[in-house]
């Protein structure tokens, strides 16, 4: 069987950031929330890098969901902004699907809470309207192990790529001759032992 490697384009992708939400956050057992805080917001140092497109979406944040993460507010002050006043999957809201329409781009890099609802829900929607759907797993966030690994099979078959928020930069810089500071500058800030390689390079 043949194998065609869609690789993510910098040029073409979007980043949705869903349901990042103060209540929401306290359900996410599958990382620690020092890990997890991390992760999310290196995601948003990689969007922010590449000028990607970004949308942010909350689900009933009136209620016990809560506001979104301050930081991402903060870092994307210009971003469409969907408060979706109670669809669950963000697919069902007309907005969020026309602020995607918009970009006029056809790769989604998608992460939210909860894995298996925020996420699994619009990746399946996206898929099926004909999008490529790269979901980012440790910026996303769950109950446990088990339902993570649930959620993300069921994408998987579905034809959703998985990636961790490294190997998203990775895959979207290409080439390290294209900025060796800017982009080893945000994965030292976000990974210990990478700080310690940038520092070694840093003193040849």
């Amino acid at each position: 069987m043949s194998f065609t490697y869609k690789r993510l384009n910098k040029d073409d992708a979007v980043m949705l950031l869903v349901d990042h939400q103060a209540g929401l956050l306290s359900l996410v057992r599958d990382y620690s929330p020092d890990e997890f805080k991390n992760n999310v917001l290196a995601l948003a140092d990689i969007g922010k890098f590449f000028n990607l497109p970004t949308i942010l979406t909350t689900s009933f944040e009136s209620g016990p969901n809560g506001p979104i993460v301050p930081e991402l507010k903060a870092m994307f002050p210009d971003a469409p902004y969907i408060a979706r006043p109670g669809q669950i999957n963000a697919w069902d809201n007309e907005d969020f699907v026309n602020a995607i329409k918009a970009t006029g781009r056809k790769q989604l890099i998608i992460a939210g809470v909860v894995t298996d609802v925020c996420v699994a829900f619009p990746t399946l929607s996206a898929l099926e309207a004909g999008y490529e759907v790269f979901v980012v797993t440790d910026a996303s966030g769950t109950f446990n192990t088990s339902v993570r690994d649930a959620a993300l099979m069921r994408m998987a078959h579905a034809g959703a790529q998985l990636l961790n928020w490294f190997s998203v930069g990775c895959e979207l810089h290409r080439d390290w001759r294209n900025d060796i500071e800017g982009f080893g500058g945000i994965l030292g800030g976000h990974l210990p032992a990478y700080a310690n390689l940038i520092q070694s390079y840093s003193q040849k």
